[in-house]
């Protein structure tokens, strides 16, 4: 299938220099990938400027209300389990008020792809700061900076219990491409965490991994069976140091260490992962940022189990309809 074919008729709104066009042409070129029918395709959004995508796609989709797409994804995926569901947020609308229902298709295993748009602001509400705000960060519902320690998407996915996590940046479309495949390939709830700019509203909010000039050595593309190493000349490496106490430290060393990691996704353990998956996320300049697939564990699905469930008890209950249903319970004449 072609790219072009998920692209709808619409004029495409984000503001000039948004990293959702980005994002929203890498999701065209997964899809076609994939290679579900538009048809068989449905896209769900909630509130916010990466909400808007489910316009821009020629899919079935559904712009619900803020904070709520988690739980009308998990109805649509349930009801259909045969349709290919796409679940649009970002980060005020993610992890403020639709933080609950994220936890819970999580922790369900629902089998969706959630592409988290995280670019530490409200864009579409005009610049407030949101739960990933930097601690300190100046905005217009902070103008002397918010005093609140900001969530890391990554560690309310494993908290969770998420079976599925993948980083990747709208600079970088080959890796949010690849990231958007494996999280489909994946039976279960796949987040993909995508740090794009503002460009209105918090311009460069990530430009210290983005920047060409530093992102070799600010970040490491993690790939499976691969080991971990990064740098602009590929000369360094990551691996566990256990002087430090009973809690091993992730360090960095030279890429010919014959201590340094190699990456395995499929780890039921997440102790790793999380420790991958948290490095640099607030901008530590001792460790990069993990992008890539994270983590990638196989557990039963909800919309699986639920299924699976129904047929049992259809196979094994005499009544055939809903009237048969009634009258086989007890009843009570007034």
């Amino acid at each position: 299938m072609e790219a072009s074919q998920f692209k709808s008729n619409q004029y495409v709104k984000f503001c000039p220099g948004c990293g959702d066009h980005a994002i929203c042409m890498a999701l065209q070129k997964a899809m076609a990938e994939v290679g579900v029918p538009t048809h068989e395709t449905v896209v769900i959004s909630g509130i916010g400027c990466s909400s808007r995508m489910p316009h821009y796609l020629n899919t079935y989709g559904f712009n619900t209300i803020h904070g709520r797409g988690g739980a009308i994804a998990t109805g649509v995926k349930t009801s259909h389990p045969e349709l290919s569901v796409w679940q649009m947020t970002g980060d005020g609308d993610c992890l403020a008020i639709g933080g609950n229902h994220f936890i819970h298709e999580l922790r369900r295993n629902v089998d969706l792809n959630i592409c988290l748009f995280n670019n530490r602001i409200y864009g579409l509400t005009k610049g407030q700061y949101s739960p990933t705000s930097p601690k300190g960060f100046v905005s217009k519902s902070s103008p002397f900076g918010t005093v609140e320690r900001p969530f890391i998407p990554a560690e309310l996915v494993f908290g969770a219990r998420g079976t599925f996590f993948a980083r990747t940046l709208d600079v970088d479309m080959p890796t949010t491409v690849a990231c958007m495949v494996a999280g489909h390939q994946h039976k279960g709830a796949s987040v993909i965490e995508c740090l794009v700019n503002c460009v209105i509203f918090n311009h460069g909010t990530h430009n210290w991994i983005a920047d060409r000039e530093t992102r070799a050595e600010r970040s490491i593309l993690l790939k499976h069976g691969e080991k971990m190493i990064f740098g602009k000349d590929k000369d360094k490496g990551l691996a566990l140091d256990y002087s430090q106490g009973l809690i091993p430290q992730l360090i960095v060393v030279s890429a010919d260490d014959e201590r340094v990691l190699v990456h395995d996704a499929t780890q039921k353990d997440p102790t790793l992962h999380r420790m991958l998956a948290i490095m640099g996320a607030e901008g530590d300049p001792t460790l990069p940022i993990a992008l890539g697939v994270i983590r990638n564990v196989e557990e039963e699905s909800y919309d699986m189990a639920v299924n699976q469930q129904i047929r049992q008890v259809r196979e094994q209950s005499k009544a055939k309809c809903f009237d048969e249903l009634t009258r086989s319970l007890e009843q009570w004449e007034i």
